[in-house]
């Protein structure tokens, strides 16, 4: 089966750059030695997390209890649950432990360590610092980090924190920079709390910017990225890799030919309407087109319009070539996260047109 056999639109991955960047990120942090905890919530797939974890410890981070529960079903059971848990998950995370899962929770919240605290199956949990994206967690100057930590008592291993707002950087200085923030927060809470009497193992912080960037990691245990492992048109507008790392692709077919443009079958639903390179030196609309092949043989024609199910490709008049209806064409996202998020399937390439693999992949919370 090749590329021009399969049904559109559809999600394409080609192996061949999804493990160049497994293997660019892996020695990045073997530089820091620094082990890596894969960030899933991208991949959100099992083959891909094997891929990944080869030679690896075997640990990984996921967004929802719903990948925790399936990661753990596969066998994967040292998980971080990164997003602040609510008293209500407490059971259900205590019920995936008891069935062979070792998931742990993080919160900033004092109610919620109470809860954790009171829980009868002794959840291991972090406290969440922010370290400058102002989402969630707390201070490191902030009182509430004791309190926390008195709270949670014995229950409390560790604290992590995530540089979001690396992807505001514009520069390899810039997010060189946050790395060091995200950093040097993270590692200054650790040592807060070590002084005040509690034991803290876990020192986790991480994105892919910040990992691809950071000058040192001095004072972590773990290191959490992952939308650099399929890549998108944003990491690569803000140098975590180049354009050609892209390993994430959105294969589509021409449905109509308007004087100037093109209509495929891949609109808002299967590119999502993530505009974030509008903000980035190169605006590529709703994604940049490619040939079947992978080529940039329509130039710089970029999808400048979403529908639900129809994407406006507009088109770079100095490199037209014929594209009748039916011809397949490939989009680059620019948000591989939620791209990948409305498909249940990867097809998967190895540098050519033929489909090697296909790789289920779960959604859902």
């Amino acid at each position: 089966m090749r590329l021009a056999d399969l049904p559109t639109p559809c999600l394409v991955l080609d192996r061949q750059k999804l493990m160049r960047n497994i293997r660019s990120m892996a020695g990045i942090l073997g530089r820091h030695n620094v082990p890596l905890r894969p960030h899933m919530k991208t991949a959100k797939s099992i083959d891909i997390a094997r891929l990944v974890l080869a030679g690896q410890p075997g640990g990984i981070t996921v967004s929802t209890l719903a990948e925790a529960e399936y990661f753990a079903s596969h066998g994967i059971v040292d998980i971080l649950y990164a997003v602040g848990v609510t008293p209500g998950k407490l059971d259900l995370v205590a019920k995936l432990n008891a069935n062979g899962a070792g998931i742990t929770v993080i919160t900033d919240d004092p109610l919620t360590a109470d809860a954790i605290a009171v829980h009868p199956a002794e959840i291991k949990a972090l406290i969440e610092i922010d370290c400058g994206e102002q989402r969630g967690g707390v201070l490191v100057a902030e009182d509430l980090i004791s309190e926390l930590a008195d709270r949670l008592g014995a229950n409390l291993v560790g604290v992590m924190t995530h540089a979001g707002h690396s992807y505001q950087g514009r520069s390899v200085a810039e997010i060189a920079q946050i790395a060091e923030l995200e950093r040097s927060h993270v590692v200054y809470a650790a040592q807060r709390l070590r002084a005040e009497g509690h034991a803290i193992s876990i020192v986790s912080a991480g994105s892919s910017p910040t990992g691809r960037h950071a000058e040192t990691m001095t004072g972590l245990t773990e290191f959490r990225a992952g939308v650099y492992m399929l890549g998108d048109l944003f990491q690569a507008e803000i140098e975590t890799h180049a354009r050609d790392s892209i390993a994430l692709t959105v294969l589509t077919s021409v449905i109509g030919r308007p004087s100037g443009r093109l209509l495929v079958d891949a609109g808002a639903l299967a590119l999502s309407k993530d505009r974030g390179t509008e903000s980035t030196p190169n605006d590529f609309g709703f994604g940049l087109v490619q040939d079947i092949r992978g080529e940039y043989a329509l130039g710089d024609a970029i999808v400048r319009k979403a529908y639900q199910e129809h994407g406006v490709i507009e088109l770079d008049t100095a490199n037209a070539i014929e594209t009748p209806v039916g011809t397949k064409l490939r989009i680059l996202p620019n948000h591989a996260c939620l791209t990948a998020a409305a498909h249940d399937r990867y097809y998967v390439i190895d540098g050519s047109d033929e489909v090697v693999a296909v790789w289920p992949r779960m959604n859902g919370w």
